[in-house]
This record gives structure tokens, sequence and C-alpha cells, in this order.
């Protein structure tokens, strides 16, 4: 099911974006790389994933909460909140229960969230499922 899907992997980690890029490519993915938030969100507004698979801790111990956000809730991304967000993270704790009493927690809740090491078939279950019935993103022109 992954065949022509567009997925971002935002993460800092050069080998675990080379092995989750060579995993998802050979499901049918075609895969997009930033290693930080920053990037990653210029790259939402330019390549218009199906899929965002970012990291917590990239450059400060909480980057990737702030691109869930920035996806979620800013007007500069309101073309994009309905494309799936998966934190996939060493931090063994989701946003829920690191910060269940927070309000602003609705704000930093991926979709999905799963962490490191991820095996092969949870990550094609996922990107699979978050896909399902999706209307494929066209490329915005640059």
């Amino acid at each position: 099911m992954g065949q022509h899907a567009r997925v971002l992997l935002i993460d800092d980690d050069q080998d675990f974006r080379t092995s989750v890029k060579c995993l998802l490519e050979g499901h049918g993915c075609e895969v997009f790389e930033a290693d930080c938030g920053k990037e990653g969100l210029r790259k939402v507004l330019e390549c218009r994933p199906d899929l965002i698979l970012v990291d917590v801790m990239m450059e400060c111990d909480s980057e990737g909460y702030g691109v869930t956000q920035a996806v979620k809730c800013q007007d500069a991304f309101a073309e994009c909140r309905d494309i799936p967000v998966v934190m996939v993270s060493s931090i063994q704790e989701s946003p829920d229960e690191l910060y269940p009493m927070a309000p602003e927690t609705d704000m930093i809740r991926p979709d999905r969230y799963l962490t490191k090491p991820v095996e092969a078939a949870v990550l094609f279950e996922l990107v699979d499922k978050a896909l399902a019935g999706r209307p494929r993103q066209a490329v915005r022109p640059t």
C-alpha cells in the first residue's frame, strides 16, 4: 500500500534516516529528508508529504514537539493540518504520558507515537494505515 506515498522524515540522526529511508523506499514510498525542525517545516510546505515522521530531540530536547505544534496549529500550515504526524523517538513516554495535566498537550500530540528502534513491520503497518484512503498531495511548484 505504500506505493507512491510521500513521506517526510525529520531526524538529526543520519544513520536512522538512511535506514528508515531504505525501508520506506523498498515499501514503495518517496522519501524526503530533513535533519532539523526548521528544515523539516520548510519541506512540509515545499513537498506536501502524505505523512510526516519526526524525532523529538534534535537541536533541542523538544524540537519535534515544535514541529508538531506548527503543523497542527499554526496558520502558515493550515493547508497541511490533515497530514498525519508520527513521532519516532528514543523517549519512551508519549507527550500524553510526559505531560498528563498540561492543557497544551493537545497542541503537540502526534497522530501516533513510536519508540526507537522501530521494527519494519510496525513501520509499514503505520504507513499503510495512516495513508489508507488519503488522496495523494500534489507537489507545489517552487
